[in-house]
């Protein structure tokens, strides 16, 4: 199978084209680059240019505004002459959606522009048509007819491009033919790219954005085939999973699907999209892009990780990798979580409450919530209370030889520990493998078929190597090819100091592994130095709607299930899709989010969109069950999957009439 990177085991930049913006190098190797979007009104030029200049402040090397009708464009003129009388010359963007005038406008006054094929020309109205290929053909030829100027301009000024597909946008013409794929993603923006490479203009980016981190990845994998296959050259690609969302939820889900393409090598510009002040962005995108640099002091070097020339598994669709099931791990069940407690000098009942466990003295029971881990891992020490029922431990070797309970407890072995074991558990057997660390055997893998003779060993992955996620992953790939079927637990250790950089480093190692369909747990951990930073750490996170965490072992819980939600492989709360707002928003995006929030976040599996306006509502809520969308100053409109239920209702109502829609459709639980 052709590859998507340079290599899956070598840590390695794909070059792209060079691309100008302004005075700012894009592309061909040039540092991966960071931005953002204005909230403001663009017609408020000196808001919008305060708000920029927080963002440049903050590090934005690009400013992204939108534009979605003449008059915004224009004033573009009076933001950008402001924003380089206040001597701030970092280049700005036209975020263009339905208006092609306006786009024409804009590529005369700014350094940049965005057009989204998917709504530029072809319209939307959700519709299925069948085209002949002939009628295909004229409807391609319609979209070069009116693209076409926009090109020139571009050419003319020396405007750069950004042909920006989103998955929850595809136009009626391309779902009809592909469907909601992503291979329809990158066709929406080939057909757009074929005609610029025709008029011989080549100023441009690519970016295909989704919601759902899956979808978002498998495109930009197919994009770079294609554009190999058919140019044999790669244009820069800006990297984003759109309506992350806010707080720790916005940015595991942000980090999961850019991070994934990062390791990788891919990606030349970023933007982390929450529902937030535009400002709390950027710390984010730093975060994510100083992993690679040797700044952030782990740059990623070649290890002693063993070459793979053919991919046992697609990365262009998700298929969770087969195994047999040990207990509830692996098979069809839904990936654990296994919380760290080893580090807490004595465990208490109050400890527990940290993992999802909830002790009441007075009636003796626990009350177990769902996001609530399903084994801790407590080294040397033995409980001395009663555990929840669900809740099982693991301990070293030594300390499970003294437990009589052997129906609870389980041992945790190296390789060469467990090969030398007189005593093993009959149900589970955790097998830790530190994956091509310099001491791995590079070719030796047969100790790897001694192990999996047992069909109580449940494999447990790390790697202490610098190119941490593709040892991990390159191991993944050996017990494939030699159909080994174990259950594994992914491992990720943190060296990082914030509670920031720390999600970031689980969400991109852990989410990397997930959207390709490996691992049947995570256990997340950090080493000591890290483990003593948690005051500073975790209750002074960035970002005005971060959630604040009691203590590391919380934080790590949280973090474990918030990368299983965001990876769609374990859902234990309600999903929000929803917009990080620009000027064309109708409301106030934050409050009302946070008021949705607060009276539904106990609907478990329900995914409900917050969408602050027509342009980014109906497309990219199509994935979620119901919809909350601005149609008007004051108004929303709110939709059950792609369907409108109820129009134009007053915004003072709208959060009581989208829980009535809830109700009506049997999605609505009383909350406890």
């Amino acid at each position: 199978m052709q590859l998507y990177c340079n290599s899956l085991t070598k840590y390695s930049r794909l070059k792209t084209k060079e691309v100008k913006i302004g005075d700012l190098l894009l592309g061909n190797l040039h540092p991966i680059r960071v931005q953002t979007m204005t909230t403001t009104d663009t017609m408020d030029t000196i808001a919008t240019v305060e708000q920029s200049i927080r963002c440049i402040e903050a590090g934005a090397e690009l400013i992204r505004i939108t534009a979605p009708s003449k008059k915004e464009a224009e004033n573009l003129l009076n933001i950008k002459n402001e924003l380089r009388k206040r001597g701030y010359t970092t280049p700005l963007i036209a975020d263009i959606h339905f208006t092609p005038n306006a786009a024409e406008i804009a590529a005369r006054i700014v350094e940049k522009v965005r057009v989204n094929p998917g709504n530029y020309v072809d319209k939307k109205k959700f519709e299925q048509i069948e085209y002949t290929d002939a009628e295909y053909v004229e409807e391609i030829d319609r979209i070069r007819e009116r693209f076409t100027p926009l090109i020139k301009i571009c050419k003319e000024y020396g405007t750069a491009m950004r042909i920006g597909t989103n998955h929850g946008s595809l136009s009626d013409r391309i779902m009809s033919r592909y469907g909601d794929t992503a291979m329809g993603m990158v066709e929406s923006a080939m057909e757009f790219l074929r005609i610029a490479r025709g008029e011989n203009y080549h100023n441009i980016i690519l970016s295909m954005k989704s919601s759902n981190p899956q979808v978002m990845v498998q495109a930009y994998r197919l994009l770079i085939q294609q554009m190999d296959a058919e140019f044999g050259e790669c244009y820069p690609l800006h990297l984003g999973v759109t309506e992350a969302g806010d707080g720790e939820d916005g940015r595991v889900k942000s980090a999961a699907g850019i991070g994934t393409l990062l390791e990788d090598g891919i990606g030349d510009t970023i933007r982390v999209s929450l529902t937030e002040d535009p400002e709390f962005e950027i710390p984010v995108c730093k975060d994510l892009v100083k992993r690679y640099s040797v700044d952030g002091g782990r740059l990623r070097v070649d290890g002693n990780i063993p070459i793979i020339n053919n991919i046992p598994y697609s990365p262009f669709e998700y298929k969770r990798r087969g195994t047999f099931a040990v207990d509830n791990i692996g098979a069809k069940h839904v990936p654990v979580v296994i919380a760290d407690l080893s580090k807490i000098e004595k465990i208490t009942t109050n400890s527990l409450q940290n993992v999802g466990y909830t002790y009441d003295a007075a009636t003796d029971k626990w009350n177990i919530s769902d996001a609530a881990a399903d084994y801790i891992f407590t080294g040397h020490q033995i409980i001395d209370f009663a555990l929840p029922g669900t809740l099982k431990v693991i301990v070293y070797p030594a300390t499970w030889a003294l437990i009589s309970d052997k129906e609870k407890y389980f041992p945790i072995f190296d390789t060469v520990g467990f090969e030398e074991a007189e005593q093993k558990s009959d149900m589970i057997n955790f097998v830790m493998i530190d994956c091509f660390n310099d001491e791995t055997p590079i070719n030796d893998f047969t100790y790897l078929d001694e192990i999996a003779n047992d069909k109580t060993v449940v494999f447990c992955l790390s790697s202490t190597n610098k190119h941490a996620m593709p040892s991990v992953r390159r191991m993944l790939m050996e017990l494939i090819d030699r159909k080994i079927d174990n259950p594994v637990i992914l491992i990720c250790d943190s060296h990082w100091q914030t509670a920031d950089e720390h999600l970031i480093h689980y969400s991109t190692e852990c989410g990397a592994l997930l959207l390709d369909g490996f691992g049947d747990g995570v256990c997340l951990g950090m080493i000591e130095e890290s483990y003593k930073l948690q005051d500073s750490s975790f209750k002074n996170a960035s970002g005005r709607n971060y959630v604040r965490n009691n203590s590391v072992e919380q934080f790590l819980n949280n973090t474990a299930f918030n990368i299983l939600q965001a990876t769609r492989t374990r859902i234990s709360k309600t999903e929000y899709i929803s917009c990080p707002s620009c000027g064309r928003t109708l409301f106030d995006l934050q409050e009302t989010t946070g008021k949705i929030r607060s009276r539904t976040n106990h609907l478990k599996g329900v995914k409900i969109a917050i969408m602050g306006c027509i342009v980014n509502g109906p497309g990219e809520m199509a994935d979620a069950d119901f919809g909350y969308v601005g149609s008007g100053v004051g108004k929303i409109t709110l939709y059950k999957g792609k369907e409108v239920m109820k129009k134009n209702i007053d915004s003072e109502t709208a959060v009581d009439e989208l829980i009535n829609l809830l109700k009506e459709n049997d999605a609505w639980i009383e909350p406890s």
